[in-house]
């Protein structure tokens, strides 16, 4: 018997508003927010718009950058850094600078709440102890 024929899967190239918003569990309002924001920039065909497996990329950068916190004009200046291949070093020695900076404040947000809550822990005890609780 001879070797199967492998066919290597056809990789999709061409995306449409519903694909993406499903693959993201995202609205197609918020992908046609960030497109009127400049971040992605689809091709269309009539009144279809059709993303390519850059805008994919991009709305995947986009939404991980918002998961974080980073705020669109951060998202915008990384986006617009990125070279393909060994090009693209910037855009990731951007990225690496502006979540170290991104870690700091949350850090620096986590002692504040930290310091909050046991202030807010002390003056409750305080009033319990008023109480005789």
């Amino acid at each position: 018997m001879g070797d199967a024929l492998t066919v290597a899967p056809r990789v999709k190239e061409v995306f449409t508003i519903s694909d993406l918003a499903s693959e993201f569990s995202v609205t197609p309002r918020t992908i046609r927010f960030y497109e009127g924001e400049g971040l992605i920039k689809p091709a269309r065909r009539g009144t279809q718009r059709l993303y390519s497996r850059g805008d994919r990329a991009r709305l995947a950068w986009i939404l991980r950058g918002r998961n974080v916190g980073f705020s669109l004009a951060e998202i915008h200046e990384l986006l617009d850094l990125y070279r393909p291949g060994k090009a693209r070093e910037p855009q990731l020695r951007a990225a690496i600078a502006k979540c170290r900076e991104r870690i700091a404040a949350l850090e620096a947000q986590r002692a504040d709440i930290d310091m909050t809550i046991a202030e807010l822990s002390n003056f409750v005890g305080n009033i319990e102890t008023q109480l005789g609780d």
